[in-house]
């Protein structure tokens, strides 16, 4: 799903959320559980349905906190890496690099 800018909240059980991203596998779900309790979320997950037991198991992940939107969080770099010390850019964000260089550009030199 990644950074789309569109807020989408709904609820997972009787929990109001935002959600960060549906349908996505265990890892990206544990990567994302982990980075948004480090900055002091409440984490709700929910496992989706699946068709067979032969289908991979996938997630459904969101948060109590009703203004937080991943897109504009990211962008205004008010999340902070899992260790802390860096601030989160959308490459981070979508697991593309561990380079938390805060340019979302790259000049070709």
């Amino acid at each position: 799903m990644g950074l789309g800018g569109k807020h989408l909240f709904g609820s997972i059980g009787d929990q109001r959320v935002t959600f960060l991203e549906k349908k996505i596998g265990e890892e990206r779900m544990k990567f994302l559980k982990t980075l948004m309790e480090a900055n002091g979320y409440e984490v709700i997950l929910q496992e989706d349905k699946r068709k067979s037991e032969e289908d991979p198991q996938l997630y459904t992940i969101g948060v109590t906190d009703m203004t937080f939107n991943p897109t504009t969080f990211v962008f205004q770099r008010r999340l902070k890496t899992i260790d802390g010390e860096h601030i989160v850019n959308q490459d981070y964000w979508n697991q593309i690099s561990e380079d938390t260089n805060p340019r979302y550009w790259k000049n070709s030199k």
